[in-house]
């Protein structure tokens, strides 16, 4: 991939998945702007990038309102002259189940996540729509926007709005070639170190060197940093021109693209349905094999 003359906007780039998104689209060849809250955090990822031989600019600021993301443009514009690429990354995690999540829980979550997608991906289709020259928007989405995951209702909220913000804005921004996909990452992270069944597993593979275990890679799709930033580069690349309105899933050696919401199973009621007839069609009609829900519990071999 030859990103070579392309400029990339990496939100909550400063460590983490950000930043091995922000290290392989320079390391592809593009100039990078990387996000963070913490200043520190942000002069280190620049050093990072530069130090691999790539273009960088850092600028901190809270993703989440309309002035963080007009700077974030603005540098990049500012630092290399043009935008091609938004990768909204930024996030936090306030998880409580529903009965102890606060109204600022909540609000913290879908603040950064989604209203800072929604007012990043706007200044840089606004951008992009100036220059005329097309982009990509690329979403990051989780499992849990798909599937759902106790204790997480704000986090699963906006990450499912993220994705329907996907559909919509490909639809919208077409004709200006602006392609927007979501991606929904599974990787080995300081937040998959606290599930139980992964934490010991990844650990003794950082302490030994050795690669994650088959199971792990294949069966639950979960990997490294690197294996899930080779989608966000493909998805910058005019190589992925023809994809846009997308959920992508990577993780491991695992790449799935996730279904769109569809209608299962449809029976018709002439003049409408009562609430008797709901009933006597449901076990054995509609509802005779509901979805399942949820997140998985990962299982190692012979547990």
């Amino acid at each position: 991939m030859d990103l070579h003359g392309k400029v990339a906007v990496v939100t909550g780039s400063g460590r983490g998945l950000g930043l091995g998104y922000a290290r392989a689209l320079a390391a592809a060849g593009a100039a990078v702007v990387v996000n963070d809250v913490d200043q520190e955090a942000v002069d280190a990822a620049v050093a990072t990038v530069t130090s691999d031989g790539g273009k960088a600019a850092g600028v901190v600021a809270a993703v989440g309102d309309s002035e963080a993301a007009r700077q974030l443009v603005d540098a990049a514009v500012r630092e290399f002259g043009r935008l091609d690429v938004l990768v909204t990354n930024a996030g936090i995690l306030r998880d409580r189940v529903l009965w102890k999540m606060t109204d600022d829980d909540f609000d913290a979550v879908v603040r950064v996540h989604l209203r800072g997608t929604f007012t990043c991906a706007r200044a840089a289709a606004t951008r992009m729509r100036e220059q005329g020259t097309g982009g990509r928007l690329v979403l990051i989405s989780s499992p849990a926007g798909q599937r759902g995951n106790f204790g997480q209702t704000n986090y699963a909220a906006a990450k499912a709005g993220i994705v329907a913000m996907a559909r919509t804005w490909a639809m919208e921004l077409a004709r200006a070639e602006i392609t927007v996909n979501a991606v929904v990452p599974v990787a080995a992270t300081e937040m998959t170190k606290t599930v139980p069944a992964l934490g010991p597993v990844i650990e003794e593979a950082e302490r030994t060197g050795d690669p994650l275990p088959d199971w792990l890679r294949r069966d639950e799709g979960l990997g490294t940093v690197e294996d899930v930033a080779s989608l966000i580069t493909f998805l910058a690349s005019d190589a992925s021109k023809g994809v846009t309105g997308q959920a992508i899933g990577i993780g491991g050696d695992r790449l799935a693209l996730w279904a769109h919401p569809k209608e299962k199973a449809v029976a018709f009621a002439d003049g409408g349905w009562s609430a008797d007839a709901i009933a006597e069609e449901w076990a054995g009609g509609v509802g005779g094999e509901p979805e399942t829900y949820g997140i998985p519990a990962p299982q190692a071999p012979g547990a």
